[in-house]
C-alpha cells in the first residue's frame, strides 16, 4: 500500500502536465479533460493507485453540477449582457459619454473607463465590451490624435473590468467552488460550523477592488493628459453636440444604472439571492431594449430633441419606481413589476411589424448566443469534475498540499505560487478552464492555511483579469486586434497594455496587504450575523468532494 502512494502522486503530476500540454496544443478543453481523466484512471488502476469503482460516482457529480441552483445565475447573466450588447444600448452610452468628456484632455479615455465600468457592472461580458468599444471608440480616438498605445491600452483594460466587477460569471463559479472547498477545509480543521461563502459575499468583496481599478485607470489617463498632452488631446465639440448634452447623458446613463440598481442593489440589500437578481436583470434588459425601440419608433417622429426630453423624464420616473418597488416588495415584487411592464411594452411592439421583426431577431440571436456560451462553460465544468476526481484520488491533493506547505514564506509563498501559476496559465488557457482546473485542487490547501476565502477569491479574480490583459497572449488583446485598423500594430497594442497590467499587479499586492479592502463589505453586509449552526451540504460543489473523502 505504501509503495502505491508515490506511484499515484507521480501519475497525478504527469496527469496535470498532460492536461496542460493537451490544452496548449489546441484540443477541445472539455473532451481533453474528460478523455485524459479516463486514460489516467486506467493507468492508475493498472499501477494500483486508483480504484475504478470511484468512476461510478461521476454521474451523481454531473447531476449535482447541472442542478446546482447557484449556477442557474450564469445563463441569466449571460443573457442579460448579450441583450444589452445586441440592442445597441452600450453603443448609445459610449457615444454620449464621449461627447460629455471629449472636450477635456484625455476625455475620450475617461469615457472609455466609465463606460467599461458601467458595462462590467451591468453585463459582465468581457469580449463583447472590448469589441464594442474597439469598434466605436478606437476610430474616434485615432481621429482626435490619441497615442495608439494609450488608446488601445485603455480600451483593453476597461473591457476586462467585467472579470472582476459584479455580476461577473467568473465570480459566480469561484464562489461556488470556494464554498465547498471552505466547508471541507474547515471540517478537517475541526470547525464543523464554518461561515458560508456565497456569491453575494464574493460580489461584495470584489466591489471595492473593482472600483479601485477603474479609478486608477482614470488617474493614469489624467497623468498622461498632464505629462504628455499630445498623447490624449481634447476633441473640439460642435454646438449641436453640446446642445442638450445633459439630457442625453441622463437618457444614456439611466438604463444601465437601473439595471445595476436592480441586480446588485437587490443582492447587497439582502432582498434577493444572486440567482433571483439574475432573473430580475434578464427581464430588465429586455425591458430596456423594448423602451429603446419604442422610443426611437414613436417618440423619434417629433425629432431627436423631443425624444430625448421625453425619455429624460421617463427614465427619471422609472428609476424612482424601480427603487421604490424593490425597497417595498423585494426581489419578487420587483420581478413581478418588471414582467408586467415587459408584457405591456411587448403589445405595441408585436402590433407594429417594423418593430416586431427586429425584436424577434434580437431575441433569437440572444438565445442562440446564450445557449452557446452556457453550453461551452458547463461542458468544460463536467470535464473538470472528472479531472478533479481522478487527480485527487490518485494522490494529487496530497502532492499539491506538500508543495504549497513546503514553500518558503508560508502562506505568502503558497499564495504567490498559486497566483503565479494562474497568471502564466492565463496566457494560454481561458479563464473558466483555469478556474475549473486550478482552483479545486489548490483552494482547499490554502484555506487550511487560514487564508480568508473571500480574500482568496478576490485575489484569484484579479490575477485572472490581469492575465487576460497581459501580452503576448492576453485574450482581451486578441479581441481588440480583431477589430483594430491595420494602421495600429500588434506591438502598439501590447505596449499600451503594459501600464495597465502594472496597475493591476499593484492592486493585487494592495489587496493582499490590506485584506479589509476585500472583506470589509462582505463582513458589513452578510457576515455580521451569527454563524450557521451547520455547514452547507458538501455535495453542493462537485469540484471539491475529494478533500472531504480524504478526511475519512
Amino acid at each position: 500500500m505504501t509503495a502505491s502512494v508515490p506511484v499515484g502522486e507521480i501519475l497525478a503530476a504527469l496527469f496535470f502536465v498532460a492536461i496542460l500540454a493537451t490544452l496548449m496544443a489546441g484540443y477541445m478543453v472539455a473532451f481533453a479533460l474528460g478523455g485524459l481523466s479516463l486514460i489516467f484512471a486506467g493507468l492508475g488502476w493498472w499501477a494500483g493507485a486508483f480504484d475504478l469503482s470511484l468512476l461510478s460516482g461521476l454521474s451523481t457529480r454531473f447531476y449535482g453540477t447541472i442542478t446546482n441552483p447557484v449556477l442557474i445565475a450564469v445563463p441569466l447573466f449571460v443573457f442579460m449582457g448579450v441583450v444589452l450588447e445586441r440592442s445597441k444600448i452600450a453603443e448609445t452610452l459610449l457615444t454620449t459619454m464621449g461627447q460629455l468628456f471629449g472636450s477635456l484632455r484625455g476625455g475620450l479615455g475617461f469615457s472609455v473607463v466609465i463606460v467599461g465600468a458601467l458595462l462590467a457592472a451591468s453585463t459582465g461580458v468581457v469580449g463583447a465590451t472590448v469589441v464594442t468599444m474597439g469598434l466605436l471608440s478606437l476610430p474616434a480616438m485615432m481621429r482626435a490624435g490619441y497615442d495608439p498605445k494609450l488608446a488601445t491600452g485603455v480600451i483593453c483594460a476597461a473591457g476586462t473590468l467585467g472579470q472582476i466587477v459584479p455580476p461577473s460569471t467568473v465570480l459566480i463559479f469561484l464562489a461556488d467552488i470556494l464554498q465547498g472547498a471552505n466547508a471541507s477545509a474547515q471540517m478537517q480543521l475541526g470547525n464543523f460550523a464554518p461561515d458560508t461563502v456565497s456569491v453575494g459575499d464574493l460580489f461584495a468583496g470584489a466591489f471595492i477592488p473593482g472600483v479601485g481599478l477603474a479609478l486608477l485607470y482614470g488617474l493614469w489617463i489624467a497623468w498622461k493628459a498632464w505629462s504628455e498632452p499630445l498623447s490624449c488631446p481634447a476633441v473640439p465639440m460642435t454646438a449641436e453636440e453640446k446642445a442638450g448634452i445633459g439630457k442625453r447623458v441622463v437618457v444614456a446613463l439611466i438604463p444601465p444604472i437601473t439595471l445595476i440598481v436592480a441586480v446588485l442593489g437587490s443582492i447587497i440589500a439582502g432582498v434577493a439571492t444572486p440567482t433571483e437578481s439574475a432573473s430580475v436583470g434578464s427581464i430588465g434588459a429586455i425591458l430596456l431594449m423594448l423602451v429603446k425601440m419604442l422610443g426611437e419608433h414613436y417618440l423619434g417622429r417629433d425629432g431627436a430633441a423631443k425624444m430625448e426630453e421625453r425619455l429624460f423624464w421617463f427614465w427619471l420616473g422609472f428609476l424612482a419606481v424601480v427603487i421604490g418597488v424593490g425597497a417595498v416588495s423585494g426581489a419578487f415584487g420587483l420581478l413581478t413589476f418588471l414582467i408586467v411592464t415587459v408584457l405591456a411594452a411587448m403589445v405595441p411592439v408585436f402590433l407594429t411589424p417594423e418593430l416586431r421583426r427586429p425584436f424577434v431577431r434580437v431575441i433569437e440571436q440572444t438565445n442562440l448566443a446564450t445557449m452557446t456560451i452556457t453550453s461551452m462553460i458547463f461542458i468544460i465544468l463536467l470535464g473538470a469534475t472528472a479531472f478533479a476526481l481522478v487527480f485527487s484520488r490518485m494522490g494529487g491533493s496530497d502532492l499539491v498540499a506538500d508543495v504549497l506547505r513546503g514553500m518558503p514564506g508560508g502562506e505568502l509563498g503558497a499564495i504567490g505560487l498559486v497566483m503565479a501559476m494562474m497568471f502564466v496559465l492565463g496566457f494560454f488557457l481561458d479563464t473558466f478552464e483555469i478556474v475549473f482546473i486550478v482552483v479545486p485542487i489548490t483552494a482547499p490547501i490554502l484555506l487550511m492555511m487560514n487564508v480568508d476565502p473571500i480574500l482568496l477569491g478576490v485575489l484569484m479574480a484579479i490575477v485572472l483579469q490581469t492575465s487576460f490583459l497581459t501580452p503576448p497572449f492576453g485574450f482581451s488583446l486578441f479581441y481588440l486586434r480583431g477589430v483594430a485598423p491595420p494602421s495600429i500594430t500588434t506591438g502598439q497594442i501590447y505596449r499600451g497594455a503594459i501600464p495597465f497590467v502594472i496597475i493591476q499587479l499593484c492592486v493585487l499586492a494592495a489587496v493582499y496587504a490590506f485584506p479589509k479592502s476585500a472583506t470589509y463589505l462582505p463582513d458589513l453586509l452578510f457576515r455580521s450575523a451569527p454563524a450557521m449552526s451547520a455547514p452547507p451540504a458538501p455535495s453542493s460543489d462537485p469540484n471539491v468532494p475529494e478533500v472531504e473523502g480524504e478526511a475519512g
